[in-house]
């Protein structure tokens, strides 16, 4: 990566509170055009360390350079020049309209009592047709979406025309499409206006998607960073969250609990969609599925799936077929517990 893409760079960096050091020695880059999102369990730290990158929060050590400058060195004007900040919490200016709430964010070029010119305005417009939200513009805010008004905040970010953006937690309120069309935008943005966009984050299985890189932070490990696939093929992600019942599918890319099956199941299927699912709902049962290597065994239960209503479950040579996994699930429990049955009795 070329050096002229490094917009902020930590060196050695501690951060924390005076009678409290949370991390040390933490070493980072973020690049120009790049997305990265910062991922870590709750109360980690994540929101300290971007208070520190964004110095409302001095460094207790180490050196950070901002555009190549110690960023202890900025004043609070060149600060909100150079960094743009959207918190995780909610908005409350209900009584401005779009248009006049992303106005706000030209204060650090036109001072707080400043006239806007044609170039403010062009900029504004700019910003509020690059995220999406021009046909509520003269909305009141108050009359949005929690989806809307994050893109509002951005846009407001945005309008600063600082080549950094810090979001903490921006899609923590909003429902499962909103979060996607979040994060969709904010890579598209880093790509298209050229931005160092970071994001603390726990819609993991998103950031995996869409970010060009993550920044692991635990206590174990301190921070790790990488591009996406670097850390999750290198199986960073099960130091993330250290639990031994949830572990990280490295094929699907999420977290799911540990397999906890009672009773194996020869499990053979036509395509990886109808594998995939069926043995969601047999490991969910107290299955284990073994796969189609294991057929030269000979075991007592298998389940051959050649479409979502043609399934054929075999136990111990005698064949049912099942149109359905509600009816397949059926019998596999009666027929589990029956074997359970018997076995108590004798």
């Amino acid at each position: 990566m070329n050096k002229d893409s490094i917009i902020i760079k930590g060196e050695n960096v501690s951060i924390g509170y005076r009678k409290q050091t949370v991390y040390r020695e933490l070493n980072f880059q973020l690049y120009r055009g790049e997305l990265t999102c910062l991922l870590g369990a709750n109360g980690i730290g994540k929101s300290t360390l971007l208070r520190t990158l964004s110095a409302t929060q001095p460094a207790l050590c180490g050196n950070i350079s901002l555009l190549g400058k110690p960023i202890s060195s900025y004043s609070e004007e060149e600060l909100s020049r150079t960094v743009g900040v959207v918190l995780t919490d909610r908005t409350y200016a209900g009584g401005l309209t779009v248009r006049e709430l992303v106005s706000l964010g030209r204060q650090p070029h036109t001072g707080f009592f400043g006239r806007l010119h044609q170039s403010d305005k062009d900029i504004i417009e700019h910003a509020i047709n690059a995220v999406g939200i021009a046909r509520k513009a003269n909305c009141y805010t108050a009359e949005l979406s929690d989806g809307e008004r994050q893109k509002v905040m951005i846009a407001k970010a945005l309008v600063q025309e600082s080549p950094l953006i810090l979001l903490d937690e921006p899609t923590a309120f909003l429902d499962v499409i909103s979060r996607i069309e979040i994060m969709m935008l904010l890579h598209r943005l880093a790509t298209e206006e050229q931005k160092a966009i970071l994001l603390s984050t726990h819609d993991v299985e998103q950031a995996l998607v869409l970010a060009d890189r993550l920044w692991l932070l635990t206590d174990e490990n301190g921070l790790e960073c990488g591009v996406t696939e670097d850390l999750i093929l290198s199986n960073r992600m099960d130091a993330l969250f250290p639990n031994k019942e949830i572990r990280f599918d490295l094929m699907h890319g999420i977290y799911s609990p540990t397999v906890q099956g009672k009773q194996n199941i020869l499990l053979t299927a036509g395509d990886e969609t109808l594998r995939h699912w069926a043995q969601n709902a047999l490991n969910r049962n107290g299955f284990f599925c073994l796969s189609d290597e294991n057929k030269s065994k000979n075991y007592p239960l298998q389940l051959e799936i050649s479409g979502k209503d043609r399934l054929k479950l075999t136990q111990n040579g005698e064949e049912y077929i099942h149109k359905s996994f509600e009816s397949l699930l059926t019998s596999l429990r009666q027929k589990t517990n029956i074997a359970e049955k018997k076995y108590i009795n004798n």
